[in-house]
């Protein structure tokens, strides 16, 4: 019981540092150039190349797709939409929940996506102009952004999801993000596979040997450092089998020092 209060403390105390994110301040540290830019092979054409490898060419799709710790992001789901009739996204934070909620039903956002939706159609070998058609298909497959908890053992709210699991999981830069160690990292993996059908799939991004993050001029994160071997030991003893990982080091002109990042990982597993 004591080690459990003592858990419960760590993961409190990691929460009350995101009562100063500010999705706008995250978003221009991390989103726009060098860190994105579509000129260039940086980390994020990887990631979007890896997502779009995994939906287009790997084909996996299905009835639901559940992306869990969305942040204030929609790149993650840019090529999942194709594929599932219905795509759920989520978030702990409310002012994520919301700038989300802008982009999807009000059509306004801190962010242009359009460079994202133009590069993302591009892979898809269709002309840059079917932007628009493909943010009407993400506006329409989305249909909820929930609040989500990693750290219980059932981590959306009660009913919000089919009791039958999602097909597919994606969590982008979150578990590592929301966790005081590995074991909570751990422990947050095996929470997610309650949300899975079996033999579903699991896709999962993040970061390398990162300590901290700043989610606004003021506001550093802290970070579960972890290496590859810590992601293939987790999936492992959490019911997953690994099938693909995936790994893209930063060069020096990326580390801007908004984060100590020293590479992305991409994983895709199963559920055993």
């Amino acid at each position: 019981m004591e080690r459990e209060d003592r858990r419960d403390q760590a993961i409190a105390a990691v929460a009350a540092c995101y009562k100063g994110f500010d999705p706008e301040a995250y978003l221009k540290y991390n989103y726009t150039p060098p860190r994105a830019d579509f000129h260039r092979s940086d980390s994020m054409v990887w990631k979007l190349n890896c997502l779009h490898k995994a939906f287009s060419e790997d084909g996996i799709k299905g009835e639901l797709l559940v992306d869990v710790g969305s942040g204030p992001t929609l790149y993650q789901v840019l090529s999942a939409c194709e594929n599932f009739n219905r795509v759920v996204m989520s978030d702990f934070l409310e002012v994520n929940r919301n700038e989300l909620n802008r982009w999807l039903k009000e059509r306004q956002s801190n962010f242009d996506w359009t460079p994202y939706l133009k590069h993302v159609c591009e892979l898809e070998r269709r002309s840059s102009s079917a932007w628009q058609e493909k943010a009407k298909r993400l506006r329409s497959v989305v249909t909820d952004v929930f609040p989500v908890n990693v750290h219980q053992a059932y981590p959306f709210p009660a009913g919000s999801l089919p009791a039958s699991g999602a097909d597919c999981l994606l969590s982008c830069f979150c578990l590592e993000s929301v966790s005081p160690d590995v074991s909570s990292f751990t422990q947050a993996l095996k929470n997610l596979g309650s949300l899975l059908l079996s033999g579903g799939h699991l896709l999962l991004i993040g970061a390398l040997g990162e300590s901290f993050y700043q989610a606004a001029p003021d506001v550093r994160i802290p970070v579960v450092p972890l290496d590859e071997a810590q992601v293939c030991a987790s999936l492992s003893v959490s019911g997953f089998q690994l099938l693909q990982l995936s790994v893209y080091h930063l060069p020096p002109d990326m580390r801007l020092g908004v984060d100590d990042t020293e590479g992305v990982f991409f994983a895709k597993a199963k559920k055993l």
